[in-house]
């Protein structure tokens, strides 16, 4: 039995009861009990393809290197609830892309409150499910946010940084995580459906949940 089968229950998305009945403090304080998720973007870098349409969908501009990208998210508690398939780390995959294309979107119920950066502008897509995604007002088009905005930005912000603590715990434990990955291990086929990294990647967040969380609960 593969270590991925063997973490399996260790990694799942929650039912909606159970995980508002132990939201913490904060969140309650700012946004009650219905934020179900807190999303972000990680990559980890990839051996340079030798096929030029593998190395141009793989080059990250942001990392300076080809990349594989996944979309994680956690629940308020900092347990992993949500993993996509690795996907290029290429400009065509921007955050709100991987949104869209995973299977992210279908996890959603209605009322669900989601936290994202800036780069998650994917409030139609999510509107779509009768979901809402908070992120930090933008200074596009204005000179000063307004008090509201300012506020709004800080609370987002200071349990925001939550998902950022757990990706950083993530890389911490498992060094492959931060390590340049073997193009093998990205290479699907007619008999191969899930990358070796992808399997990596999901048994690394679902030993995580199995560790205490560094997200405090208040």
């Amino acid at each position: 039995m593969s270590c991925q089968t063997k973490t399996a229950c260790f990694f799942f998305w929650p039912e909606r009861e159970h995980l508002r009945e132990s939201v913490p403090l904060t969140f309650r304080i700012y946004f009650g009990k219905e934020v179900t998720v807190i999303i972000d973007c990680f990559e980890i870098f990839l051996e340079r393809p030798s096929n030029l349409s593998a190395r141009a969908s793989t080059w990250s501009s942001y990392k300076h290197n080809n990349t594989v990208k996944y979309l994680i998210g956690i629940t308020p508690q900092g347990v992993i609830s949500y993993i996509s398939e690795g996907w290029g780390g290429g400009l065509r995959v921007s955050d709100k892309y991987l949104v869209e294309h995973s299977d992210f979107l279908g996890k959603l119920d209605s009322g669900d409150i989601i936290l994202a950066d800036r780069g998650f502008n994917s409030d139609d897509s999510v509107g779509l499910f009768g979901c809402e995604i908070k992120y930090p007002v933008f200074t596009t088009g204005k000179n000063q946010l307004s008090g509201e905005e300012v506020e709004v930005t800080r609370r987002i912000a200071n349990v925001g940084i939550h998902v950022e603590r757990v990706i950083g715990s993530l890389r911490q434990k498992y060094s492959l995580l931060h390590s340049t990955i073997p193009i093998d291990y990205v290479i699907t086929n007619s008999t191969v459906q899930v990358t070796t990294l992808d399997k990596i990647v999901l048994a690394c967040c679902s030993l995580t949940n199995m560790c205490p969380s560094v997200v405090p609960f208040d």
